[in-house]
């Protein structure tokens, strides 16, 4: 019990002395915490500029133009006579669709007939062309609604009628989980738990390939067996980490307002088998390539297959089935859905109990090879020693 106190201690001194490693597990969150989440602030579009072609020219052309105009989402910047104009300012990027109101828009409303509208959308920037598309559809959808009701009350059918015959199934959309329907809510909780698994991976790596162990006064980490070194430095570890999570899982997300149902118990006690798993492949690691520069080297390479295999930037469905089994041994893969769901959506351990086990698993096997190659590496150091000594 004394080498494995020996070993908890003198692995949160090196933590402090070993300064690549200091700048990975408690310096890089920092910045990484100051500067990623800036882009996401304004996270919902507002006022995208979009350029009006009327052709028509007439009363309910001009009412359809105040409307749109009159959404959240898009704002008519330009008012142009045809559409080549409307193309160039599109092409220079200063504004972001264009709007055609067909000639005699507003005869073939008043005679009941399609008066189909034209949108053109850059495309090339998704979530821009999603809220103009969707803003455009939105209000055509409105303003058809009530002409419809208006030429049926004209030739005198009930105004009840008229209004379910013009709009018989109405919807009503809530976003929930996502209120603002914000790219920064969905985005953000996963990249964070990410970044927490990127930097603990190449802080424990570096601590495990830079020599220059300190040991604590009085005690001897020299005298630890596989079992107690690696726990020790697993616990270590989730010292540390139990001052970043809070920061990254619950302050962040209270200062860029990203909903907030789960209890800091539930986030908190989800998260201690994620630190311990990525502890112990981050041991993994270390033994494996033993060059702190090979470290960081594939640390950086991963960083974004990782991205790819946790399955919020491209769906995980669309992954192939040996990826997707690939990344059930990343911890991030499965950490990521467990924490969105307790913290973001209010879940309990029961109701994510099998990535909580999962995450527990790959704590317990990537310890036991942790320990496996612990055990080499201090057998190989007595035969060295031996070997010194003859």
């Amino acid at each position: 019990m004394r080498a494995f106190f020996a070993v908890f201690r003198t692995e949160l001194l090196r933590i402090l002395s070993v300064k690549p490693a200091l700048a990975a597990l408690v310096i890089g969150p920092l910045i990484y915490a100051l500067y990623y989440p800036q882009p996401y602030r304004n996270e919902a579009l507002r006022d995208v500029p979009i350029a009006l072609v009327d052709l028509d020219g007439t009363d309910s052309s001009r009412q359809f133009a105040r409307r749109l105009d009159a959404s959240s989402d898009v704002a008519i910047a330009a008012l142009l006579p045809d559409e080549k104009s409307a193309e160039r300012e599109v092409y220079a990027r200063s504004l972001y669709g264009i709007l055609v109101i067909p000639q005699h828009f507003e005869r073939d409303l008043l005679h009941g007939r399609q008066s189909p509208v034209a949108f053109y959308g850059d495309a090339s920037y998704f979530l821009i062309y999603q809220r103009i598309s969707g803003a455009v559809t939105a209000v055509a959808r409105a303003f058809g609604a009530e002409v419809e009701t208006a030429r049926l009350i004209g030739i005198r059918v009930d105004p009840v009628i008229a209004a379910a015959a013009s709009d018989p199934m109405p919807l009503t959309a809530v976003a929930l989980f996502n209120p603002q329907g914000g790219y920064a809510t969905y985005i953000l909780p996963a990249a964070l738990a990410l970044i927490l698994q990127q930097t603990l991976l190449m802080g424990v790596g570096l601590l495990g390939t830079i020599g220059g162990q300190p040991v604590a006064p009085g005690r001897t980490s020299g005298s630890a067996g596989p079992l107690s070194t690696v726990i020790g430095k697993m616990l270590a570890y989730l010292v540390v980490e139990a001052a970043v999570l809070p920061f990254y899982l619950i302050v962040l997300p209270y200062l860029y307002g990203i909903p907030r149902l789960g209890s800091l118990w539930t986030v908190m006690v989800f998260s201690i088998p994620f630190v311990l798993s990525v502890s112990a492949l981050g041991l993994v690691i270390a033994r494996l390539f033993r060059d702190p520069v090979v470290v960081q080297l594939v640390g950086g390479a991963l960083g974004l297959p990782f991205i790819f295999l946790a399955g919020f930037t491209w769906p995980i469905e669309a992954v192939p089935d040996p990826l997707r089994t690939i990344a059930l041994l990343l911890p991030s893969s499965t950490a990521i859905t467990g924490i969105v769901e307790v913290s973001q959506l209010g879940a309990s351990l029961p109701d994510v109990r099998q990535a909580f086990l999962g995450l527990w698993a790959l704590a317990g096997v990537y310890a036991l090879i942790a320990v496996v190659l612990e055990k080499a590496r201090q057998h190989h150091a007595a035969l060295s020693g031996s070997e010194t000594r003859a």
